[in-house]
């Protein structure tokens, strides 16, 4: 678990990033971590983008339905404008900003906030999302969180797509998408004629 770091004379801030899968928490730890900022007495804003509207509109929301609200914006820009005596900053769904969000964080950063960032570091073709790869470098902390894979129980790296569509950005939750191991990921359609097949027979039955 992730416990907050205590720099005495500190005169920065500091950017952890959650990353993995979808499904494997990020979001749950995201609002875990900026409730006990809250508990802590300290200024809390928490923001995602304007694309993400899947449960709620304003709302930050787990799948498991935890929620803390937050402020929907455009452009990572904004972050500079919102955020004045601010203690704690939470950006949700980072993967799905511009790519300046890493420099405006760093700055941020460098005001002395704390920044805790959520995303996913693949998208469902296995490659670095958006903003995530840099965010990730510059961060001093770094959690990895893990799904479970839902074919052979091993821990899921990779979110892979159910459906044909080939776009990059295609919001979606467990009709879409599901968690899956290096290995079943990779096996792809084979297993998704297997799961058909013994839905068929289930069927027959």
């Amino acid at each position: 678990m992730f416990l907050e770091p205590h720099f005495k004379g500190q005169r920065s801030g500091w950017i952890e990033v959650i990353c993995g899968s979808m499904f494997s928490g990020k979001t749950e730890e995201l609002i875990r971590r900026l409730k006990r900022a809250k508990i802590a007495n300290q200024k809390v804003e928490i923001f995602k983008p304007k694309v993400d509207k899947r449960y709620d509109d304003a709302n930050v929301v787990s799948h498991d339905a935890n929620s803390i609200l937050s402020t929907p914006i455009e452009h990572s820009s904004k972050l500079l404008l919102l955020t004045e005596g601010v203690n704690v900053v939470g950006i949700d769904e980072a993967q799905f900003f511009d790519m300046d969000l890493p420099e405006n964080v760093q700055k941020l950063a460098l005001r002395g906030l704390r920044i805790i960032i959520a995303g996913l570091d693949m998208d469902f073709k296995g490659r670095p999302f958006g903003p995530m790869p840099n965010l990730l470098a510059i961060a001093e902390y770094i959690t990895k969180v893990h799904a479970i894979c839902p074919h052979c129980g091993n821990l899921a790296t990779h979110s892979y797509r159910l459906t044909d569509e080939g776009d990059t950005v295609v919001l979606g939750e467990k009709d879409r998408y599901e968690p899956r191991c290096r290995t079943c990921y990779h096996m792809g359609n084979i297993l998704d004629l297997r799961v058909n097949n013994e839905k068929g027979e289930k069927k027959n039955k």
